[in-house]
């Protein structure tokens, strides 16, 4: 541990370059994956009917729990399912997953076939922390 403290205090330009670099990185990846919206903005433009809510994850975790009126098709299957999307092409699409994990490659694929896309952060995991109802 002293010596990677003396690394640093010698190479301090360095570390804080490779620093700068990580956060860039990290900021670029977030930005690609798209728009993310609270649980209380999901909410407003769900009941405003300007959105619908796309549930990407797994049919096991879907049928224990899920938004009201979400559409569900897996995040591997999304790709090959965008003719089932077709019909909402006039509103937002709202991408829910468990806790973030797949919803930023499928808001990518969604907006790279043109459809209005965000993905709402913290997946179910955020919602549930909010205590928003879940239907079975």
């Amino acid at each position: 541990m002293e010596n990677v403290l003396i690394f640093a205090q010698e190479q301090f330009v360095l570390v804080i370059l490779l620093v700068v670099l990580i956060f860039l990185s990290l900021r670029y990846e977030a930005a690609k994956s798209g728009e993310k919206l609270s649980c209380s903005q999901v909410v407003i433009a769900a009941n405003n009917g300007e959105a619908v809510l796309l549930d990407v994850r797994d049919s096991s975790e879907f049928d224990a729990g899920h938004i009201v009126d979400s559409i569900h098709i897996p995040h591997a299957k999304v790709a090959n399912s965008l003719q089932q999307l077709e019909k909402y092409r006039d509103k937002k699409i709202i991408v829910i997953d468990k806790m973030g994990q797949h919803s930023g490659s499928v808001v990518k694929t969604l907006v790279e076939k043109e459809f209005t896309a965000v993905r709402m952060g913290g997946g179910i995991a955020e919602w549930q922390q909010d205590n928003l109802p879940l239907v079975k």
